[in-house]
């Protein structure tokens, strides 16, 4: 071969390797990154003075972190979901940008995948502590600071029991964050919502496959369905994709889903339930409001029979912070269906 030409093919071929090493070595770095990890905390104490032993967080992070750690945004999971479920919503064009922003999803305790009554090897079942939301985000500040060495981060964010942890968050640790977006959550549930809570629970406990936990079968299968039915939406909505005739075969499936542990249920609709960030404050969300110090963007559906709106508008109100809200029939999961109006308002207020 003429040594120009033998020049010419080694520099290219050199150019071409180095170019496939970066391309490589980015997607495996993406690969990790998405993936499930785990930050071991090791004996946890929760609020109640219980001892969670050998506690460990599920996280995954998407993006890069900037040069000087500015760019960090928490997302912990709604109830009973997973950070492989949050990955729908992390990307271009979608609730939160991985191109822009660091994201750290989080796996909230009892959730299955982070420490639960479903996979506590030393606390199995019924034995597993109660929690709290606040025990949550204290586990998530642990994962932070201890695991990913951050003491601060630009937003923290969430849907549903997500909101709720982020209403904890900027009262629990003001100083931690920049911003704040809850999204169908709530700093404290109505009475409308405990009564639905308290529901779901007896319907598990007073199943005649409970056996105090030690059950074979998830117990209380159907009233879980007909609960999703009631709350998720609103009843025009589900009237409308809903037949008498469909419905009865509907239930019918539920038997045979798994659907969630109940026992890890039991414990977030438990934290859920004693959620109030004014506890600290004798009750007074006007002293709750006063000690947050991030700028906050709530986002409520009007027609939410899940999450009621109420408190969170409220506490918005106190804050003299920005909402956003969502009055389409789909109710509780509106931010899905309204995602074309939800998601631009979220990257405006994070780029502000």
């Amino acid at each position: 071969m003429d040594p120009v030409c033998q020049r010419f093919v080694i520099k290219n071929s050199i150019r071409f390797a180095v170019a496939l090493s970066l391309i490589l070595f980015c997607l495996g770095n993406l690969a990790t990154a998405q993936t499930l990890q785990f930050a071991r905390l090791g004996d946890f104490k929760t609020e109640g003075g219980e001892v969670i032993r050998d506690c460990r967080i599920g996280y995954r992070t998407f993006g890069t972190l900037n040069s000087n750690q500015s760019n960090a945004i928490l997302f912990p999971t709604w109830a009973l979901g997973t950070t492989e479920q949050l990955m729908g919503n992390i990307g271009s064009n979608k609730l939160v940008d991985s191109a822009k922003y660091f994201v750290i999803a989080v796996d909230s305790l009892a959730n299955g995948v982070s420490s639960s009554p479903s996979n506590s090897q030393s606390q199995p079942r019924m034995k597993f502590p109660r929690i709290t939301i606040r025990d949550m985000v204290n586990t998530q500040h642990k994962l932070l600071t201890k695991t990913l060495h951050l003491d601060h981060v630009l937003a923290v964010m969430g849907i549903s029991m997500g909101g709720m942890q982020t209403f904890q968050w900027i009262v629990s640790y003001p100083d931690f964050m920049d911003k704040a977006i809850p999204i169908v959550g709530s700093p404290r549930p109505t009475p409308y919502d405990l009564v639905f809570l308290r529901a779901q629970l007896r319907a598990i406990t007073t199943d005649p496959d409970w056996n105090n936990g030690n059950y074979t079968n998830n117990p209380a299968r159907v009233a879980e369905a007909e609960f999703l039915a009631l709350i998720l939406t609103t009843p025009d909505e589900y009237n409308k994709r809903m037949t008498r005739e469909k419905l009865d075969a509907e239930l019918e499936k539920a038997k045979a889903t798994p659907g969630f542990d109940s026992n890890d249920k039991i414990r977030q609709l438990e934290a859920i339930m004693s959620l109030d960030v004014s506890a600290p404050f004798g009750g007074s969300m006007e002293g709750a409001a006063a000690a947050v110090k991030a700028k906050v963007l709530v986002i409520s559906a009007l027609k939410d029979r899940a999450v009621n709106p109420a408190p969170a508008l409220e506490f918005a109100g106190l804050l003299h912070a920005p909402t956003l809200k969502l009055e389409s029939d789909y109710g509780h999961i509106s931010p899905g269906y309204e995602a074309a109006k939800v998601n631009p308002a979220v990257a405006d207020f994070l780029a502000q």
